[in-house]
């Protein structure tokens, strides 16, 4: 399937009636509130005629009350919909690829306008062409080992289908990246959940200051909107206010935190997370870890020793092993994922902060060398802004503009 069946396909869906149904029901939640504001004069309005109406018919009075009742149910059933609706809405296909467009602005706009103006400079594929391609794809962390294979695809491609001029070239450039990236692997960004009635353990990893705790925070909302029952594990207890702050997020998110004392024995807050999460028949356990990289045996014995308590208490788990990288980093992330795959199965990526980084390429850096999926992407600061990563609208994300005008063109 071609890269631009595959894009039209992930974007399926009208954004004009969405946004359209979207106008609407803000448009309902404004006028239930006004009418929730100007409730209080108008009551004030009928207790008085009540009071100066004290003489009418006890009928009568008894037809108002029953016609306000009436009145104040269809209301409340009016809100009770607008609020299940608002509730229930899902993001679009549409919606998470502009997330991904918007959260590669950065890279984008540094990355892609090099590539724009080499295009227009060169009207032919040539060597220099390719060594100034090479050049740039190096400036966005895309990484040697990456470059040099997309090189290889490149210019095979180029001289099998006989290419003499840079018109497309951006579409080419796309597809060999995502081939690059998939490998010929399936269901890359699907954590190992358990079938329902059974727990399952992800177990975080990562330096301090990458995003971690806010990243647990946020899919621990994702999965309860997935309607699961999701219990945290606070075992980062050496580094100051950790606890606090999952002990926010979980507050914010509506998940219980299990915790100990500031400088306990994270092994110890995980046996008592495993316990209580069985107690509860909790569907997930995100455990948090410590993240100092300072003395390497240190870090391997400590995870260690809480990957054996889990293990014995769980055979089979913990079922995720994910790292948090940040992707400001750049290369420095790489040498990161480097080291905790040295330290513990790393089993996923989670690169935050990528909306931040004019050097997004250093997604493909990692998967390719270190054979590591990246599973989620921190693409703003916003709740759902944590998203499952999609080689697909990434690529679209790095070449939203030239890709555009190529769909355009496609379609005519």
């Amino acid at each position: 399937m071609s890269f631009f069946k595959r894009l039209k396909d992930k974007l399926v869906g009208n954004p004009t009636e969405e946004e359209k149904v979207e106008s609407i029901g803000e448009e309902q939640s404004a006028d239930l509130q006004h009418e929730d504001t100007a409730e209080p004069a108008l009551l004030e309005t009928s207790n008085v005629e009540v009071e100066e109406k004290q003489e009418q018919s006890t009928n009568e009075d008894i037809a108002v009350v029953e016609t306000s009742n009436v009145v104040e149910e269809e209301k409340v059933q009016e809100i009770a919909v607008v609020e299940e609706v608002v509730s229930e809405k899902k993001p679009s296909a549409w919606s998470i690829t502009q997330k991904f467009k918007a959260g590669l602005e950065k890279t984008r706009n540094s990355f892609t306008s090099k590539v724009n103006d080499l295009v227009a400079r060169y009207r032919k594929v040539d060597e220099d062409f390719f060594e100034e391609l090479e050049d740039l794809l190096l400036q966005a962390d895309v990484g040697f080992e990456t470059v040099m294979e997309l090189m290889d695809k490149l210019r095979f491609e180029v001289q099998r289908k006989n290419i003499k001029d840079t018109n497309g070239i951006q579409t080419i450039i796309s597809e060999k990246l995502v081939e690059i990236y998939e490998q010929g692997e399936e269901d890359l960004i699907e954590l190992n959940m358990q079938p329902n009635g059974e727990l399952t353990v992800i177990l975080f990893v990562g330096v301090n200051g990458v995003g971690k705790t806010t990243t647990i925070g946020k899919l621990a909302r994702r999965l309860k909107s997935e309607g699961k029952t999701v219990v945290l594990a606070a075992g980062d207890t050496f580094r100051a206010g950790a606890i606090d702050q999952l002990q926010v997020w979980g507050d914010r998110v509506g998940c219980e935190v299990i915790k100990q004392s500031e400088g306990s024995d994270p092994a110890a807050v995980m046996y008592d997370a495993i316990r209580a999460a069985k107690n509860r028949k909790a569907d997930v356990l995100i455990c948090d870890t410590a993240g100092r990289l300072q003395n390497k045996v240190n870090l391997m014995n400590e995870l260690e020793k809480v990957h054996r308590v889990i293990s014995r208490e769980i055979p089979d788990a913990p079922h995720e092993v994910l790292l948090a990288l940040d992707a400001t980093t750049g290369q420095n992330a790489l040498v990161q994922a480097q080291t905790f795959k040295e330290v513990t199965n790393v089993t996923g990526i989670v690169l935050t902060k990528l909306d931040g980084t004019a050097k997004g390429g250093i997604v493909l850096a990692i998967r390719n060398k270190l054979h590591i999926p990246v599973k989620f992407v921190g693409l703003g600061e916003k709740m759902d802004d944590l998203q499952p990563f999609d080689a697909e609208r990434y690529v679209y994300g790095l070449f939203a503009e030239g890709l555009d005008k190529e769909l355009e063109n496609s379609e005519e």
